[in-house]
């Protein structure tokens, strides 16, 4: 009776056991989905660093092809997908006041709104809007620290693109 229940565990598990496993999402997408295009984000924001547009569009580049089986296009023509996108939003902020009106920290905060354009396998737009922050320390001069600070918050807006991308398949 043992034998028989191993049996039967055994034939239960195996019928679970994932076939393939891999940290690119490959099936979560249509299959005519070869080829995206992204487009530099316009920056609409003031104080934004004259450079953090052209940044941004390169880390989203980045994140896709890392984290999908998207390939990276030449022009808008050959892609199934284009992103076009502005900064929106960049503030400094103190948050953590401390007696006399003074701020314990800052918090930089960088507000994005992309558009995708699909053409296959049939044409769709999706919008969405992220907005993330970091919090640093106010005695901290920012020229110092603003690269830094913005690579972090690059991660969790290209995190947010590509999350989108990927959940409404």
């Amino acid at each position: 009776m043992r034998f028989l229940y191993l049996i039967l565990i055994c034939a239960l598990f195996t019928s679970c056991w994932p076939s393939s496993m891999s940290f690119i999402d490959k099936g979560s997408m249509p299959p005519e989905w070869k080829i995206f295009f992204v487009q530099t984000l316009e920056n609409t924001a003031p104080n934004t660093p004259l450079s953090y547009s052209a940044t941004l569009s390169e880390a989203i580049k980045d994140g896709i092809q890392n984290s999908t089986q998207l390939s990276l296009g030449t022009s808008p023509e050959d892609a199934q997908i284009e992103l076009i996108g502005e900064i929106i939003n960049y503030s400094i902020t103190p948050i953590a006041m401390q007696e006399g009106d003074n701020a314990a920290q800052n918090r930089l905060s960088v507000s994005v709104k992309i558009d995708f354009f699909i053409t296959a396998p049939e044409e769709d737009k999706m919008s969405m809007t992220t907005s993330r922050f970091i919090d640093y320390d106010s005695n901290t001069d920012l020229s110092q620290v603003e690269s830094t600070l913005l690579e972090e918050v690059n991660v969790q807006i290209v995190q947010d693109v590509v999350n989108k991308l990927l959940s409404n398949w």
